[in-house]
């Protein structure tokens, strides 16, 4: 069950890149980023009002959000600091590179989650899914090449620098969730996160943007910018709830996720009509292929330590 949830968090991630990638043309980041944190805890606040003035409503379903000290807090705090870098990294090297390019850099974040996941969590894969982890490796470097040769170098670019930052900061949010989903309930991690991001950002916008507004991008509305919330919202309640279940495994869900890359793939393709394309259909056969080892994978046998 918590590989199928991950499956389709996937595809909600790819049409929150998508969302994003639009939402940002000719737009101001930080402004965007605020935008994003502002509207997911809209999405969040009424389940936490609710669960705590009317518990009754929400008690016996999955968006009901239990009281927590600060002893649960704090940990939350962390993660909202961990991924808020993260995006800030991800929206300025999103705004200035291609679709085709970020979204496969993006996915190779799961192979440092493996690294991660075996360990501090003991996870241990089987023959088909180490295959899944060597076609992953190999497809990164695929990129690299077809990056190059639409004048994208991955050594001096600093715009790629960010992605690789955003990607490793994500991949240590990954594994923090792992451990948070293992002590507390997981709507009060979301839920919570969700708010302090908004407070955080508020801060960065404040002192950072505000000032600069005027000299920098300026900053336009789009219909996108609310997607994004709702699409990422919906991606990371399922891949929460999939981690709270016994016996999920952070190595398997983070490599599934990455998937995500053929729905913002086909998108900068079709869509957005870049020109990395031709290039990248390779990784798009390497994913493909990947995704279907670690199913199978999954559906032989599955093992931890």
């Amino acid at each position: 069950m918590w590989l199928l949830l991950a499956f389709c968090s996937a595809a909600l991630l790819g049409f929150y890149d998508v969302f994003k990638k639009k939402s940002l043309a000719g737009n101001a980041v930080l402004p965007v980023l605020g935008l994003n944190t502002l509207f997911s805890s809209l999405i969040f606040l009424p389940f936490i009002l609710i669960s705590h003035f009317r518990p009754e409503w929400l008690q016996h379903t999955l968006f009901y959000v239990p009281d927590a000290g600060w002893e649960v807090h704090k940990f939350i705090l962390v993660k909202s600091l961990i991924v808020l870098s993260s995006w800030t990294f991800g929206y300025f090297g999103m705004k200035h590179l291609p679709l085709t390019i970020v979204g496969p850099i993006n996915a190779t974040r799961p192979v440092m989650t493996l690294v991660g996941a075996l360990l501090i969590f003991g996870e241990r894969l089987n023959v088909y899914q180490w295959i899944g982890v060597l076609l992953a490796i190999g497809s990164f470097f695929l990129l690299s090449r077809s990056g190059k040769k639409e004048g994208i170098d991955f050594t001096h670019n600093k715009w790629i620098a960010f992605i690789v930052l955003a990607a490793m900061l994500g991949a240590a949010s990954g594994l923090y969730d792992k451990y948070l989903m293992k002590q507390f309930n997981n709507m009060v991690i979301q839920s919570w996160y969700n708010i302090y991001q908004f407070f955080l950002m508020g801060g960065v916008l404040m002192f950072l943007w505000w000032p600069k507004r005027k000299t920098s991008t300026p900053f336009h509305w789009n219909w996108c910018i609310p997607l994004i919330s709702v699409f990422l919202s919906a991606a990371d309640f399922i891949y929460f709830y999939a981690l709270s279940m016994d016996g999920s495994m952070i190595s398997i869900v983070s490599m599934v996720r990455r998937g995500s890359v053929i729905v913002s793939f086909l998108f900068g393709a079709m869509i957005f009509r870049e020109k990395n394309r031709k290039h990248s259909d390779k990784y798009i056969f390497y994913t493909l292929r990947f995704d279907c080892s670690f199913a199978a994978a999954n559906t032989i046998k599955p093992q931890l330590l």
